[in-house]
């Protein structure tokens, strides 16, 4: 459906897409930066999540180009006379960052084999079957029942996704020391947090009548979603591995000895 924009309307998507490939550049430049600081048996976790961020940079940057094919400036208004702006691209980017995500923090765990390769097979099974019910709705009708069929159904999986993350996961968290846990405690709640952004999102177009502002606040709130989710997650990924390191007596080439593992290290490395 075709609708026009205010200035300010278009212009609050187009800084939001902005803010996002700035927060996904300088997070990448970080993970690349600080990775040699972890020990070598627990930076896959690390690369995971440089990874992530660099797939989401490639993927905002597309949408940053699609909304402004997408609109031209008339009379004070934008109005949406060029190509259609391409929602596909925010589906292909979670299809490909929620598996690794998830698979960030199974691997920093460091768990046994075979936990682990259970975990990440069930978790990245769940992660595309919500995403790939997801789409269906998002390009239906904002007053059509098949955006809340979807929307429901992609939320299954979700549940599953918390109850792995909540149960079978916390049952593995024993072995690990007490500052660990609490950073795992703060990864899952942040999931719990921040994913529940994309629902409200998601629904905003069966929520306001308002067609412009409805799609303005649903781009807006994609993309904070996606900022906490994936630089955020990814620094407190980091600084499991890092207490991890500790753990381990790991000495940084060039440096000295981590010491004693902290809860703060993620503060750590934000403030340094």
């Amino acid at each position: 459906m075709e609708f026009s924009l205010t200035e300010v309307q278009y212009n609050l998507v187009y800084n939001s897409l902005s803010f996002v490939i700035a927060s996904m550049g300088a997070a990448l430049l970080f993970f690349l930066l600080v990775r040699n600081r972890v020990a070598p048996q627990h930076r896959m976790a690390v690369t995971l999540s440089t990874l992530v961020v660099g797939i989401a940079l490639y993927h905002y940057v597309r949408i940053f180009g699609s909304w402004s094919d997408a609109f031209s400036f008339v009379d004070g208004r934008y109005v949406q006379d060029g190509e259609p702006f391409n929602e596909g691209y925010r589906y292909v980017d979670w299809f490909l960052t929620v598996p690794l995500l998830l698979a960030e923090l199974v691997v920093v765990l460091k768990l046994t084999k075979g936990k682990t390769r259970s975990l990440i097979i069930r978790l990245t099974i769940a992660a595309v079957a919500m995403i790939a019910l997801g789409y269906p709705g998002e390009i239906a009708a904002a007053d059509s029942s098949a955006r809340t069929i979807w929307g429901v159904l992609s939320t299954l999986p979700f549940l599953y996704i918390l109850y792995v993350l909540f149960v079978e996961l916390g049952k593995s968290l024993d072995r690990q020391s007490n500052n660990v846990k609490k950073l795992v405690d703060g990864l899952r709640y942040i999931i719990l947090a921040t994913w529940g952004i994309y629902p409200i999102a998601y629904m905003l177009p069966s929520l306001i009548d308002d067609t412009a502002n409805a799609e303005v606040a649903r781009q807006v709130m994609y993309s904070l979603g996606d900022v906490l989710a994936k630089p955020l997650f990814g620094l407190l990924v980091l600084g499991i591995a890092l207490a991890k390191s500790r753990e381990d007596g790991y000495v940084e080439p060039g440096g000295q000895d981590f010491g004693a593992a902290t809860p703060d290290d993620a503060g750590e490395l934000i403030e340094a």
